[in-house]
């Protein structure tokens, strides 16, 4: 039965239908009889991607909303990227419109075979654009990102409203959509040239359409380093926000900006090398801390990973291995670098260029052009010889750090070993028990679906804690205070400390890149900290840890943290719970001329079994620990937990008053 039900929901496109099969095969019915020729439906082309629309942007969320967005300008950008115009503004209207304009050539005029204007045809009927001819360049598209010919008319397809116009040649055309369906069309006069975009995301698919105006104003600085010479105007109407993005120097501009607030370790790494229609232009800079970061695009096209990735990894690390053991650093017997060492703290931007990229996908994460391998290895190779031989103290600068890198690899591959040998999973009795003595007390449930890990601070509170936790599900590891920095310490150093280790051990689903959700002995993870300032440091040192080594529990949603009252206010056999000091304030406030007991409970220890109960077991006062943007969260721990300080000072000035700081 399983076999037709999957048979069936692959071969039938409507959902409902779907829905109705899975309700009545649950039920045992025979739906053979409803199953026959009148299934099997061909959607239009607007009707498909308005159906599946994840095919084609990515998801409903506000992902897919800002990537229809990066579609639009897109379009314009491969314009100057082949010679034409200088300036493109984008606009959050008031009344939620999304306006692009842009100063290129413009669509051309005329008559499109099906009979429409080109300008129609280009953004409302299937497969047709004028980047199919790249491999070639007729079109002057020698480097456009384009390649489906999809990405305007999928916008197009999810816009309640869409209004396209070009100028050229002393003519503005201007075509009318609505949910993908041509509405109307006119010409009027006009001197300008470029193409006007104005949509209006379809509330009826997307999960949210308002736009995040940082997050948008974040892609459009980015798309200027990219850009050297190309002004962007960004402009909110909402929040009355309007800024100019343009850079002089590229990448350049962008590796200082993404390094800001760093201890860079050498100047900069810059090359741009080029063949025919291919180019390539890499910049790197190193930092002292243990992370690094990737920004890599084709033709001004973000991606995730790619050929051109691996084409410059490869030559990077060959380049250097051989230049080091032409210099005597690496000995003979020694072990050349791998990738992973010289990654560590580096930040690297790779765009590429060619004609006809493929990618994987719609949404073009993932550059598949095996071109993208072969020329970016030999052009990058070549140009990393030339700096090599000008700047052998920078290089011996990045091979030191590399070394210690390995060095601290190898220490922390055989601190992976222990982990996973570890006594907690493959051995029994009292030398399990022996190797975290009495700070991890389980709990009565093995099932893991229902088991709670409590990171409880202090031996005190986990007295407590132990005794006021529902026994059958809420299991105890017992703090000794402040955990290790993990942005500050090296992973071997964080594997050999005892309580990271026990950590790692208990929760049973590996570390880092092994890390699976799927393993874990637990349910979640509650964070249980005190209500003052070592609470809140310890958390975040905490938060830190799971982002960093057991990302996909946090962004899994699987990490908590316990909320409990700062006071807890007894009066006429009521009680209520204030969890702040200003709380507490407004509720004296609103509560004059009432005779009361409080009960300041910063610290968990303070508190005794019945009162931890009632104020943190018996409601589960457990509050999920989200991320809604994966970057900015990486940036925002870097800040507050890596190793510079010069970045937390910044942060604390300019976020002073929401922190609570007075300066003056």
């Amino acid at each position: 039965m399983e076999i037709i039900l999957s048979f069936k929901i692959f071969l039938i496109y409507d959902k409902k239908y779907d829905i109705i099969y899975l309700e009545k095969i649950m039920k045992g019915e025979n739906m053979e009889s409803n199953y026959n020729s009148n299934s099997i439906k061909t959607l239009d082309y607007f009707e498909h991607i308005r159906q599946y629309p994840g095919m084609y942007i990515g998801s409903k969320d506000i992902q897919g909303l800002h990537h229809c967005i990066k579609e639009i300008i897109s379009n314009s950008i491969d314009e100057y990227l082949n010679g034409a115009g200088d300036t493109i503004v984008i606009k959050i209207q008031k009344d939620g419109g999304i306006y692009i304009k842009d100063n290129g050539r413009g669509i051309p005029h005329g008559k499109h075979e099906s009979g429409c204007s080109v300008l129609q045809a280009c953004y409302g009927i299937a497969n047709t654009g004028g980047k199919f001819d790249n491999a070639t360049g007729q079109t002057g598209y020698n480097t456009s990102g384009g390649e489906h010919g999809t990405g305007g008319k999928a916008v197009n397809a999810l816009s309640k409203k869409m209004i396209v116009s070009t100028a050229r040649d002393g003519i503005k055309e201007i075509v009318e959509f609505s949910k993908g369906q041509f509405i109307n069309y006119k010409e009027e006069k006009s001197t300008e040239t470029g193409v006007e975009v104005l949509f209006y995301p379809d509330d009826t698919i997307f999960e949210t359409i308002n736009v995040d105006s940082n997050k948008l104003k974040n892609m459009v600085q980015e798309f200027s380093y990219l850009c050297t010479g190309l002004t962007f105007t960004f402009e909110d109407e909402r929040n009355n926000i309007k800024e100019i993005f343009y850079s002089n120097k590229g990448l350049y501009d962008y590796i200082n900006y993404l390094s800001n607030g760093k201890d860079l370790l050498i100047e900069p790494i810059y090359f741009s090398e080029k063949d025919n229609s291919f180019q390539v232009e890499v910049t790197i800079a190193y930092t002292n801390s243990y992370n690094g970061l990737v920004k890599l695009y084709t033709n001004n096209i973000p991606q995730e990973k790619g050929t051109h990735l691996t084409g410059f990894k490869t030559a990077f690390t060959q380049t250097f291995n051989q230049f080091a053991r032409e210099k005597k650093w690496l000995k003979d017997n020694d072990d050349n670098l791998t990738g992973g060492d010289l990654e560590e703290g580096q930040l690297l931007i790779i765009n590429f260029k060619m004609i006809d990229p493929v990618f994987k996908g719609q949404n073009k994460e993932e550059l598949s052009s095996s071109e993208g391998r072969t020329y970016v290895q030999r052009l990058s190779s070549d140009a990393l010889k030339k700096y090599f031989s000008t700047h052998e103290k920078d290089i011996k600068v990045i091979f030191d750090k590399a070394v210690a890198a390995r060095k601290a690899r190898e220490a922390a591959k055989k601190a992976k070993e222990v982990v996973r040998n570890s006594v907690f999973k493959k051995e029994k009795g009292l030398k399990a028990k022996m190797a975290l003595s009495n700070k991890f007390i389980d709990c009565i449930s093995k099932n893991a679906n229902e088991r709670n890990l409590l990171l409880v601070e202090g031996l005190s509170a986990g007295s407590s804690a132990i005794e006021a936790r529902n026994a059958k599900t809420d299991c105890i590891y017992m703090l000794r205070g402040k955990t290790i920095s993990p942005l500050k310490t090296s992973l071997d150093k964080i594997l050999a400390n005892q309580e990271m280790h026990d950590i790692i051990q208990v929760i049973g689903a590996g570390f880092g890149d092994t890390f699976e959700t799927s393993k874990m002995n637990f349910d979640k993870i509650v964070i249980t900290a005190d209500q003052d300032s070592d609470g809140a440091s310890i958390e975040l040192l905490l938060i830190t840890f799971f982002y960093t080594y057991m990302k996909p529990l946090v962004l899994e949603g699987k990490l908590y943290r316990a909320v409990t009252p700062l006071y807890i206010i007894k009066y006429n056999n009521k009680e209520e719970y204030a969890f702040s000091e200003k709380e507490f304030e407004d509720w004296k406030n609103t509560h004059i001329n009432i005779k009361y007991d409080v009960l300041r409970a910063k610290g968990l220890g303070e508190l005794n079994a019945a009162d931890l109960k009632k104020v943190c077991f018996e409601n589960q006062r457990f509050k999920r620990i989200t991320v809604s943007d994966v970057e900015a969260a990486t940036e925002l721990l870097n800040i507050l937990q890596g190793p510079s300080t010069e970045p937390r000072k910044q942060f604390i000035y300019e976020n002073a008053t929401t922190l609570g700081f007075n300066f003056d």
